[in-house]
């Protein structure tokens, strides 16, 4: 017999009624909650990580009974119900400062640990690389490393709001190609999902670490803050593709790799620019991200045209891209950058009246700043 559970207040959505208890608990059961064989390799390594700082959520402790068995909880919404989404990575927390954090798995040969290293260990503003804390041999595989990073959420969720968003993010993403390649280092891989940012500044509540519309109980739904006025930061990930170049050598890879299949010059055979690569792939970046969905994205156009040019060799450098978008920068008004990004498939009624609520919240905005005059 369940036990129903009174020392909270939970949420109707939370808790089952009577007929649907020992459903759930036929499933818990029959295993459709047990961890999953790649959710099996963290669990192993829990008391290891607890052991240098780290503590893995209740899911993955030697130990675990799920939450709800025995109670009239609902699965769903019991935080330890969660499964991991990307098995090479898993949040934890630091125990010294309560701080969320992010730990891969990885293999050791190759240059993603040493160039990673390498460029957490550079102070520069232009340095949009992922910050590593510190880099453990697994315990059990020493061939694997356990590299522990900040949390970070994907750049793209939530969704950009203004052209004033879109703009801070070419700002900071170009910046940071032309950081790598400054110091010879070409990503590979340049791509929406390995450019993530710090979103805590959206989230003042924070959220969860894996169903990142809800709280961290996982009881109820959470809402970003708007980025414009906030401090986002902006920061490529995983370097497991990338190579560093010594410097006055030709920077020149062979193989079919990356997750943009668009790159026309990608072979296995024929050797090409890994610069150039990054060229093309950032500028399609935002082609797909912005210019293809929104409207009022002209003043990216020559930006995508030039990095996304079909031979390599009348692409510009990363120095050169940078310098072109400062110049289209310098041109756009300070008031277009609070505009809403309207989506070219937005029905006509619709955009009038998202835009006049656009509209109402600049007149709003302009009055506050008259006000503070």
């Amino acid at each position: 017999m369940s036990t129903p559970v009174k020392q909270r207040r939970l949420p109707n959505h939370a808790v089952l009624d009577p007929a649907s208890v020992e459903s759930y608990a036929q499933l818990t059961r029959e295993g459709l909650y047990n961890l999953m064989p790649k959710e099996l390799f963290w669990q192993a390594r829990h008391r290891f990580l607890k052991d240098r700082g780290y503590m893995l959520r209740s899911r993955y402790s030697p130990n675990w009974k799920p939450s709800w068995t025995g109670t009239n909880l609902d699965p769903t919404f019991c935080e330890d119900s969660v499964l991991l989404i990307d098995h090479q990575v898993i949040d934890a927390t630091r125990l010294s400062n309560h701080e969320r954090v992010a730990i891969k798995s990885f293999h050791k040969q190759g240059q993603e640990m040493y160039i990673a290293q390498f460029f957490a260990s550079i102070r520069d503003p232009t340095n949009h690389c992922v910050p590593v804390h510190e880099i453990f041999t697994d315990p059990y595989e020493p061939h694997l490393g356990l590299m522990v990073m900040p949390y970070l959420r994907p750049c793209n969720n939530p969704e950009f709001a203004t052209i004033g968003d879109v703009i801070e993010f070419v700002d900071q993403t170009i910046d940071g190609l032309v950081f790598m390649h400054k110091h010879n280092v070409a990503h590979r891989d340049v791509s929406v999902a390995n450019i993530m940012m710090d979103a805590r500044s959206l989230y003042p509540s924070g959220h969860h670490p894996v169903q990142l519309g809800y709280s961290l109980d996982l009881l109820s739904p959470v809402s970003p803050l708007p980025r414009a006025g906030r401090n986002i930061r902006y920061f490529y990930i995983d370097f497991g593709l990338s190579a560093r170049f010594p410097e006055g050598t030709p920077s020149l890879v062979i193989g079919d790799v990356g997750r943009n299949a668009d790159v026309p010059e990608l072979s296995d055979t024929v050797p090409y620019d890994a610069f150039k690569v990054d060229i093309f792939s950032l500028g399609h970046l935002y082609s797909k991200l912005f210019e293809q969905r929104y409207i009022n994205m002209e003043f990216l156009l020559s930006l995508i045209e030039t990095t996304t040019q079909r031979r390599p060799e009348l692409r510009p450098t990363a120095e050169q891209v940078r310098r072109e978008w400062e110049k289209t920068r310098a041109t756009i008004n300070e008031s277009f950058f609070r505009w809403r990004l309207a989506p070219k498939n937005e029905p006509a009624l619709e955009r009038v009246v998202n835009d006049t609520v656009a509209v109402a919240w600049e007149g709003v905005y302009r009055l506050k700043k008259l006000v503070k005059q």
